[in-house]
């Protein structure tokens, strides 16, 4: 035992250590809140200079230390530093244990202030009234595509994307009662009923389907209703105190969803970005008017790692189209090729330009 003692006395030393250290960075970042009031920044949150310590930070690695971790604890430390200089406010779709929530803490750490909304819209609403500086919403899943109400709100003008990550989803089936011949009701929201349609049908074929605002509703629901059950993630188990029947029952095991953080203004240009634009063509159903639109990208050099189609929602048949392209907005191919394509569409609108995401952010 005196071994194992002497060696959890040098962690405790440690420890105290690490504390005296972030006491230290605390009190220096104290002083950078003091030279931006100095130098009359508007704001004191910067997402690229807390990208660029956190790759350089796992790049360096910290030998055993898991690096996966590293992320998470840095995460946190600056979370932390930002509420002493000037507290961010986060918007997300609500309540409490949803998967935006989830990323919400994932990207800006527990000390942010967030501020559940209960629709996609009315995150937007958040930050377009400056209640909020920031806003994260589900963007698109691997399974089930682009999220619409996202889509809807980012060309109704106003904001704009200012960064990505994208995590990977893990849905759980959640219950009061003890097994699955218990149940006859599953409620969720239409994305995570949608990525788990084919396990439903197999594993629970009779029962009733009902769309819910949220993951965290249909969890709420699971709990006042025994013969029902709730799609929805662990910590939703965890918060409202159901039974997790089943883990993983995504329909694909790599199941993943973009989130995108709006705010007023897109992100400056870093060299390794991506820009989300969206367009409409007057004659879409036209032989080659989506060729002629394609070929203006490739004239201008600019790499598409995305588009698809969608109806446009005021005549049938008429649909827009969104596209993600390597690069950002200010740069000579991108700006030449919205350019040319104003001429040519009904509309061309750059929902934003950000950082390309890293595996795990």
């Amino acid at each position: 035992m005196g071994k194992l003692e002497d060696l959890r006395s040098e962690i405790d030393a440690l420890d105290d250590r690490i504390l005296a250290m972030l006491e230290q960075r605390a009190g220096i970042v104290m002083h950078v809140a003091e030279a931006k009031r100095d130098a009359g920044c508007l704001t004191f949150h910067d997402p690229e200079r807390e990208r660029h310590v956190i790759d350089r930070l796992m790049a360096k690695g910290a030998g055993r230390f898991p690096r996966d971790a590293i992320r998470s604890v840095f995460r946190e430390i600056m979370s932390g530093c930002l509420s002493i200089e000037q507290p961010v406010s986060i918007s997300f779709l609500g309540p409490e244990a949803t998967f935006s929530h989830m990323a919400a803490r994932h990207l800006f750490g527990l000390a942010a202030r967030y501020r559940e909304a209960t629709t996609i819209e009315g995150v937007f609403d958040t930050v377009r009234r400056g209640d909020a500086q920031y806003g994260v919403v589900p963007f698109e899943n691997s399974s089930e595509g682009s999220v619409t109400f996202t889509l809807d709100a980012l060309i109704e003008g106003g904001l704009f994307i200012r960064q990505e990550a994208v995590l990977p989803v893990s849905l759980c089936l959640l219950s009061r009662a003890a097994g699955l011949t218990k149940i006859e009701r599953v409620y969720s929201h239409p994305q995570p009923l949608g990525q788990c349609r084919m396990w439903l049908a197999k594993n629970l074929p009779g029962c009733q389907i009902v769309q819910t605002t949220s993951t965290s509703a249909a969890a709420r629901e699971a709990l006042e209703d025994d013969r029902a059950a709730a799609v929805a993630s662990k910590l939703a188990a965890d918060l409202y105190g159901l039974n997790v029947l089943r883990d993983g029952i995504q329909d694909r095991e790599e199941n993943a969803t973009r989130f995108v953080v709006i705010a007023r203004e897109d992100a400056p240009r870093t060299g390794d970005d991506k820009t989300s634009l969206v367009f409409s063509l007057p004659n879409a159903a036209e032989r080659g008017a989506l060729k002629r639109v394609l070929e203006v990208f490739d004239r201008c050099e600019i790499n598409l790692t995305r588009i698809e189609s969608r109806p446009k929602g005021q005549k049938a048949w008429e649909y827009i189209f969104l596209a993600d392209l390597e690069g950002h907005r200010i740069d000579r191919g991108i700006a030449s090729a919205v350019a040319e394509l104003g001429k040519m569409c009904d509309m061309v609108k750059v929902l934003g330009s950000y950082p390309k995401s890293s595996p795990g952010c």
